[in-house]
Formats: C-alpha cells, structure tokens, sequence
C-alpha cells in the first residue's frame, strides 16, 4: 500500500489505516530524518444515509506514537454553518462520539469535521457526505379546489439532486374526510439506478397518473373533481425499514340554491357556498354580487364551513374563499329571474291551491255535520228497539 517517488524520495501511502500511525524515518548516507504520522478516522452512522428526523452518529478516533492530545472539535454543515453537537469521549481520548441533530432534506450535502489542539498543534479539516432522502416540501400543504374542475396533486422527491444511489420504496394514500381508513391508491419505487416505477392499486378511485411530469416526481391527476373526493392525500417513502411522509389537504367547494331554478318575482332563494372541511383561522368564505353594494357582501365566522345568503332579485353572485387576503378559489351562482307569465302561473296555482285547500276542508266539514246527525240517528233508532224488547207487553188504554 506504498510506493516511493525515486525523484522525490517521497513515500505515499495508499488506503492509510488508523495502524499505520507511527513514526517513518528516512536514511540517506549518513542523514536521518524521522516524521510522525498521526491519522484520523471519521466514521458516520448510516454509511451517511438518512431519512429526515433521523439523528446520526458520527466517530472519530485518533492513532499516534506519542501520547493521545485532548482534541476540540467543531462540525460546519453543508452550508458551512457551525453546528454544535454533543460530543463524548473515551479516558484515553482514542475515540469520540458525536451526536449530531435531528436532520431535514436541507442538511443534504458536504459537511466538515474540524479537528483541533494546541499540543502537538493539529489544525486538521476532515469532510464527509450527508444524504438525506425525502421530499422538497415535506410540510402539510393545503390545496383548494371546485366540483367538476381537474386538480394535479403532485410531491417532489430529491434523489436525483442528492444522487441516491440506492434503491427504496413508496406508496400514495387517501383518506377521506373524517375517516380514519386509509386507502391505497398507488405504489412505486426506485430502481438504485434512479428508475422510477408507478402502479396503480385502486380501481374504484378514478385518477390519472400524468404521462408527461418532471423527474423525481410522484403525481396524481384528479380530472373531474367531486366534493367526496376531499380529504387528505399522503405520500410515504420506505428506504431500510423506516418511513417518511407529506400530507396533502384537498379542500373541495361547491355551491347550490334552495330552491333551485329561476326566482319567481317577490320570492326569495339561499344560496350555499360549502367547503369539505372547516377551514384554518386565516381563511374565510365571501358571497358578493358582481356589481353590487357592500350591502351584497357576506362573510363567514372562523372555522365555518358553510356560508349561507338570502337573495330576492336577480342576479350573478360570486362566493370566493379567502386566505390570508388572497383569493384561492371562486365559484358562482347565477340567480335568474322568472319569466312573468311564470310568475303568473306561480300565483295562479297559489291562489288555485288556496281555493282548493278551502274548499277541500268545507267538504270535510259538512261530511263531519252529516256523519254526527247519521250517528245520533242511528243511536237514538237503537235505544229505541232496546226499549221495545224490555217491553214485551202492550196495556191498551179503558
């Protein structure tokens, strides 16, 4: 594992070894100089691969054929920030034990380990690879949406800008507003050669899985959205047996009117703006009339999932929903007006209706009147024959 340059007489050591620690001497005729070698061994928990979350270990031992200094060391992570870890060593101060913290994708990169003491000097710089697999924005993201329109809910991985060069699995989830089944919509995985590969499991869920996406990708195309369809949506990474995940709400809207179809003159419709699920304190529902007043603006309380207006003329009204002032998601109504002969036949058939009704319970009436005179008629005839079979006799009068 050695080799001299004959010009140089320089000695290189090949895959240097904590063992090869010790003193070299070099003779030459009659001078002899002799060199100290101290060598450092930095190991990494994981062989420097890790989920986020995970805390990794890190070990640096120190070999040398004079006596063992005390050594400072100091971390700089992959944007050569400091970084203080918890550091424990041995009595003979051979071996130290560094507990870094818990790690994010962003930690992904080169980091330096900085070997330091004042006898003998050691100023020594030792670098190292962190890798941590996992997605881009791995926080709960909350998407908004309307009925009958195409959503893409889709999660970025970062093995390709890591380089992972292994391979490892994952699955997308659905749970229903509510719920607590979860349901398997897709599987994939990743080949150690970056080959992504995705199947579909469900056939009662219609999804898409889009042709053309970028890479690194897991996506899901919704083409015809339903309020049903809301819920959250969870993709899972699998690499070594353990887990990683980023959540998806998907917040649906719809709108109605009770009841529906056009208004009749000087009749009255609610419009319902819903959304599946109550919404967080920063976000709001909004009904207003396009053109109108600020008398035409409605807003919901916090966390209210359903904001309900009362409209009697014509008109488009639009309910948007609302986050931190910025509008997400519109949908609107468009209340029309009866025609008037519509409306005469609405008042027609009320005041047919109310004719009806009236004389309905007059007839009713005199069928009770003639059923209680039938009634007592009836009794009265039955008192009399019971009177007539006590007295069976007839006296006739002298």
């Amino acid at each position: 594992r050695s080799e001299i340059n004959p010009n140089t007489k320089h000695l290189k050591v090949l895959d240097l070894r904590l063992s090869d620690a010790g003193i070299y001497t070099c003779e030459y005729d009659s001078h002899t100089v002799s060199i100290s070698l101290h060598v450092f061994k930095l190991t990494i928990s994981s062989d420097g691969h890790f989920l986020p979350n995970e805390v990794p270990e890190l070990t640096v031992m120190q070999n040398s054929s004079h006596p063992l200094p005390d050594l400072k060391i100091t971390l700089f992570n992959s944007s050569n920030n400091i970084v203080r870890p918890k550091v424990s060593q041995d009595k003979t101060h051979e071996k130290y034990k560094v507990m870094l913290k818990q790690l994010e994708t962003t930690d992904s990169g080169t980091w330096i380990c900085h070997v330091h003491s004042d006898s003998p000097l050691i100023n020594q710089n030792i670098s190292f690879d962190v890798k941590v697999l996992g997605f881009q924005h791995p926080a709960l993201e909350r998407k908004y949406a309307t009925v009958n329109s195409t959503v893409i809910l889709s999660w970025q991985l970062n093995f390709q800008q890591i380089k992972w060069k292994e391979g490892f699995t994952g699955q997308l989830n659905w749970k229903q507003q509510g719920s607590a089944t979860a349901y398997e919509l897709l599987d994939f995985n990743v080949t150690a050669r970056g080959e992504q590969h995705e199947t579909k499991k469900s056939r009662h869920f219609q999804f898409e899985i889009p042709e053309s996406k970028p890479k690194s990708t897991i996506a899901m195309n919704l083409p015809k959205v339903r309020f049903d369809h809301s819920g959250q949506y969870q993709c899972q990474l699998a690499y070594n047996g353990k887990y990683v995940q980023s959540k998806t709400e998907l917040v649906v809207m719809k709108v109605s009117a009770n009841p529906v179809g056009p208004l009749p003159r000087g009749a009255e419709m609610t419009l319902i703006c819903q959304v599946s699920s109550p919404l967080p304190s920063n976000a709001h529902l909004c009904w207003e009339r396009v053109n109108g007043t600020q008398m035409d603006v409605k807003k919901s309380k916090q966390h209210e999932a359903k904001l309900e207006v009362n409209v009697s003329s014509a008109g488009l009204w639009n309910c948007h929903l609302i986050e931190d002032n910025d509008r997400k998601i519109s949908l609107n109504y468009p209340v029309e007006e009866a025609p008037v002969w519509t409306s005469y036949v609405v008042i027609g058939a009320i005041i047919g209706g109310s004719v009806l009704v009236f004389g309905l319970a007059c007839l009713c009436i005199i069928n009770g009147i003639s059923w209680q005179r039938r009634r007592q008629r009836a009794k009265r005839m039955a008192q009399a024959r019971q009177y007539l079979l006590e007295n069976k006799t007839c006296q006739c009068q002298q």
